[in-house]
């Protein structure tokens, strides 16, 4: 249950404390006096988001902290899979910060808001007066009749079997979408594909290619070159070759006489060793140079093919056609594989429709079951809250696909007089009924609900006097079983709580603030008798309030 609230920097508050008991607690005050704003502070802890607007003073942080005191064996698994310090008395913090940032702890550690919200929702309910449009909203209707009949761990699989399957149901979307955007191009990848592999390029080096096909195409001036070069080298008057015999034979001779004509004899040698060699060369590159049409057509078509690959794919060599044949192979691989993926796909959302089958079978079979239960349990404290003639009709139809209910759709068919024709609820109670409506829900939900504490913001509005004396004793059942915090402008109700604190708005060194207090038991007679007679308290009106309080 919530214990302690502390509030600092926020709206109208400039500093306030509030120590919570158990049991049924009423909180009273005048219109505009800020009970909305400490509801807004403490939804802020609950995690709603926070706006820079709050604040009251700019320049400082915002402060907010409410204090839980929690039960181990309901709330330590959640400490344990968040990775939290369990602690009785736990303490939930929001600060938002001058820049407009703010920030959430649960026992001094930081938490995300979507961990903050996780928890506080199984801490407490916070119900205002303008928000009985719940009871227009089928999620809320179908929570209801789910909580009454006890459906939570059965629901609690279905939907998270129906959150697999969407889940699968989009991917198998998302792989269909990329197997026909791959498709509509798979017929001239795989040509362009079959076109580089008929080319043959691994086994390619077009510069060898475009050498030979060179030497072809210059054969007969290159043969005339080499001709002449080897008539240079091997003419028998002029000739280089006999000319360096000729010296090598002086040279050897002259060797006889001095050493040092020795070296230069076998350098010179060497050298016509290496022109000899030479040309053995020339004649080897001119059998070589014979001209082979049949051999030129065929380098000349290869030479054709590669420079026509080049110029289509828009790059300049062998190596990058060969990275878009790669590239071109994996696209096609991967229709293959997404072609997998989406057979594997299928079944897996066929498995789990099955499954969405047989949980949403039992939910509606039990749901039926439990209708007429509800139903009379709601008329029963209608009848309480002087509604004695209404008539509800709950209806729960089949549809032929899976939702976030299950495979179910709910309407409350709802009648407040006698002789009225059954309405859809929304269509068929005034403002008074509704909220004696909603009541009658929230206590439903209160007796079929692990939920510590329950806050109700004028959920009275639009009833007065026997009624709404029945109103306050139903809220005294209800807070048997959970902390129950009730603002109210109704006497009969204020009276009632086992507790009764004030929200009144005072000036402070020439500023309005927002105070709370605790009311004496003379100072609650003051208030009740305020609620009954206006702002001239009478004597009657004390007496009326403190026979209301006994």
């Amino acid at each position: 249950m919530l214990t302690h609230l502390s509030i600092r920097n926020y709206a109208l508050i400039d500093n306030l404390t509030i120590d919570f008991p158990n049991g049924l607690i009423t909180i009273t005050g005048e219109t505009g006096a800020g009970k909305s704003i400490i509801l807004g502070a403490l939804k802020l802890v609950l995690g709603e988001r926070a706006e820079i607007k709050s604040i009251k003073n700019s320049e400082k942080k915002c402060f907010i902290e409410a204090d839980f005191q929690l039960s181990s064996g309901q709330f330590a698994n959640f400490f344990i899979q968040n990775d939290l310090d369990f602690e009785e008395n736990t303490v939930i913090r929001r600060e938002i910060l001058p820049s407009g940032k703010s920030r959430a702890f649960i026992n001094d550690t930081p938490v995300t808001l979507d961990t903050l919200h996780e928890l506080t929702y199984q801490l407490i309910d916070i119900h205002s007066q303008f928000e009985t449009s719940d009871l227009y909203n089928e999620n809320y209707q179908m929570g209801l009749l789910d909580k009454f009949s006890g459906l939570e761990i059965q629901f609690s699989k279905y939907i998270s079997i129906y959150n697999q399957y969407i889940l699968e149901k989009k991917k198998l979307e998302e792989l269909i979408k990329q197997f026909d955007s791959n498709n509509n191009d798979s017929e001239y990848n795989k040509y362009l594909w079959e076109e580089l592999e008929n080319a043959e390029l691994e086994s390619l080096s077009f510069s060898d290619l475009e050498n030979e096909l060179n030497m072809m195409k210059n054969s007969e001036f290159i043969a005339h070159i080499i001709s002449e070069s080897q008539q240079l080298l091997q003419n028998e008057d002029i000739g280089t070759l006999n000319q360096l015999q000729e010296i090598s034979s002086r040279m050897d001779k002259g060797a006889v006489l001095l050493s040092d004509l020795e070296k230069l004899a076998e350098r010179i040698n060497s050298v016509k060793l290496e022109l000899q060699d030479i040309t053995s060369e020339y004649d080897l590159l001119l059998e070589k140079l014979e001209f082979n049409p049949i051999r030129f057509e065929e380098l000349n078509q290869k030479f054709n093919e590669i420079n026509t690959l080049l110029q289509k794919h828009k790059v300049n060599s062998v190596d990058e056609l060969l990275e878009i044949k790669n590239h071109l192979l994996k696209k096609t691989t991967n229709s293959e594989n997404l072609e997998k993926e989406i057979s594997i796909s299928q079944k897996q959302i066929q498995k789990y429709i099955n499954e969405l089958n047989l949980h949403a079978t039992e939910l509606h079979n039990k749901r039926l079951e439990n209708i007429p239960f509800l139903e009379k349990r709601i008329l029963e404290i209608l009848t309480k809250l002087g509604m004695d003639k209404s008539k509800i009709n709950i209806k729960l139809e089949t549809i032929d696909h899976f939702n976030g209910l299950g495979s179910d759709k709910i309407s409350f068919l709802f009648s407040a007089n006698m002789g009225k024709k059954l309405l859809p609820i929304e269509k068929s109670i005034s403002g008074g009924e509704r909220s004696r409506v909603m009541l009658a829900i929230k206590k439903i939900m209160a007796e079929n609900d692990n939920l510590p504490t329950l806050i109700l913001d004028e959920i009275d509005t639009g009833v007065s006097g026997r009624i709404a004396n029945e109103i306050g004793i139903l809220m005294q059942e209800m807070s048997k079983t959970m902390q129950l915090i009730v603002i109210t402008h109704l006497p009969q109700v204020a009276a009632k709580g086992n507790y009764q604190f004030k929200v009144e708005k005072n000036e402070v060194e020439n500023k309005t603030q927002t105070q709370i207090r605790l009311l004496t038991p003379k100072e609650r007679i003051e208030e009740i008798a305020q609620l009954i007679s206006g702002s001239d308290v009478t004597d009657i009106a004390r007496a009326q309030a403190q026979s209301l309080l006994n």
